[in-house]
């Protein structure tokens, strides 16, 4: 992937979602409004985040588009690129969330999670409504959009998941005139992730997406959420007019895909990292301190 130009979207993949959505809404292409939430890579970062460790993250030139425009009542309708049907509900609706777990709370692996085939790609739009809801926005304006990813790059392991989220919390909020700052909007994609779909997944993949910069590195502890951005060093003498010249990343794809709603292992993985933390601290004379293993 080349990341010394932003190539990604082309006007012609931004003008095909504003087509769609004309068609399906009635409205001008000039009425469509086009949310772009990228995907993100991490150098340093599998199960290091929920457990509030150091991460190094950075967006890529692919991700979602959510094309939409505001419904005109509270009636949401979605249809995807990706998956087959229309996702139908109203934000004056209370979407019913999964069984969740406390901060501090003893992880019990759930094994209940659907199939691939009982998948309900609706849920994480309602992730954002139940988001939203739950921290006190009232939300009137439903939207009616398409949502697209790239190149069949879902449940790759590249946060689709995260980036969906996002694209769906940035619209609900523009459809209703809401204003809000990129901490609470990774605050409220945890409460997606965390509180409505009962994954234990930490806050690094929203705050790549929502706090990096175009082609540079983004360095996070995930324990006190300080953050910086890191620009790509400069190997040219000072003199030199000639531009440094960009760079590729390859991101090599195994073949398998994994949806965290599909499938308990991730938290598994997370339940050992808590065994781990209480053994550490245990070991220590600590029985009493949060069992993540920056504690440990």
């Amino acid at each position: 992937m080349e990341m010394d130009a932003m190539s990604w979207p082309t006007q012609d993949e931004v003008h095909e979602i504003r087509k769609i959505v004309s068609g399906m809404s009635g409205k001008g292409t000039e009425d469509v409004r086009v949310v772009v939430s990228p995907y993100r890579i991490c150098p340093l970062g599998a199960h290091v985040d929920h457990q509030g460790g150091i991460v190094s993250v950075m967006t890529i030139n692919k991700g979602i588009l959510l094309g939409f425009v505001p419904s005109g009542d509270t009636q949401v309708a979605l249809r995807s690129g990706q998956f087959k049907g229309e996702v139908r509900f109203r934000v004056n609706e209370t979407p019913k969330a999964r069984p969740t777990i406390s901060k501090g709370e003893e992880i019990k692996v759930d094994n209940s999670f659907p199939s691939p085939d009982e998948f309900d790609w609706g849920i994480y739009a309602r992730g954002a409504l139940h988001a939203l809801q739950s921290r006190g926005n009232h939300l009137a304006q439903g939207i009616i959009g398409y949502i697209c990813g790239s190149d069949s790059l879902d449940s790759s392991g590249i946060s689709s998941s995260a980036a969906v989220g996002i694209a769906y919390l940035l619209a609900l909020e523009s459809a209703n005139s809401l204003t809000v700052s990129p901490t609470e909007n990774i605050e409220y994609d945890r409460v997606i992730e965390n509180e409505y779909l009962g994954l234990r997944n930490g806050i690094m993949d929203q705050s790549a997406i929502l706090l990096s910069s175009h082609g540079c590195l983004t360095y996070m502890n995930c324990k006190t959420t300080e953050h910086k951005i890191i620009h790509p060093p400069k190997f040219q003498d000072a003199h030199e007019a000639e531009p440094q010249k960009g760079y590729k990343i390859l991101l090599a794809f195994s073949g398998l895909r994994q949806a965290l709603t599909s499938n308990p292992g991730y938290n598994s993985r997370v339940a050992e990292c808590q065994e781990a933390a209480k053994v550490l601290l245990h070991a220590s004379g600590d029985d009493e301190t949060e069992p993540i293993l920056c504690n440990g």
